[in-house]
């Protein structure tokens, strides 16, 4: 069973958010995604000052087996970029909740984030999946 940790939301294409105390969102692929894909050799990230919109693609992430889409689970503008990703992809699979995450978005509706699955309802989509 993947890692899924209960102070994030989730959509169902397998990314997750964290919303800080400032508001930011910063954006990953979760465990089981990083598992799908293997061994991440390439992730692209929008550019800071882009808008993203939920549910909407924003990235790729690619990897010896194949390549996926990334899609934002919340809207709104890009404020950061994991640059690290850059020349070490592999984090995204060492450490997806953590060193591994993509990008940081400034909120354009935080009552966006009521339709996000929790923890729970997540890993009952990954199971079915499964």
């Amino acid at each position: 069973m993947s890692d899924t940790p209960s102070d994030l939301k989730y959509i169902e294409t397998h990314q997750w958010v964290r919303v800080g105390a400032d508001g930011t969102a910063t954006v990953g692929i979760t465990d089981f995604a990083q598992e799908q894909l293997g061994d991440v050799v390439y992730i692209g990230v929008p550019e800071v000052g882009e808008t993203v919109t939920g549910g909407e693609e924003a990235g790729v992430a690619e990897s010896v087996k194949s390549a996926s889409d990334v899609f934002s689970p919340v809207t709104g503008e890009v404020i950061e970029i994991n640059e690290s990703l850059e020349d070490e992809p592999e984090k995204v699979n060492e450490d997806p909740y953590g060193d591994g995450w993509l990008f940081k978005v400034k909120l354009s509706d935080q009552g966006e984030l009521e339709g996000l699955m929790d923890a729970l309802a997540y890993a009952e989509h990954v199971a079915a999946a499964e």
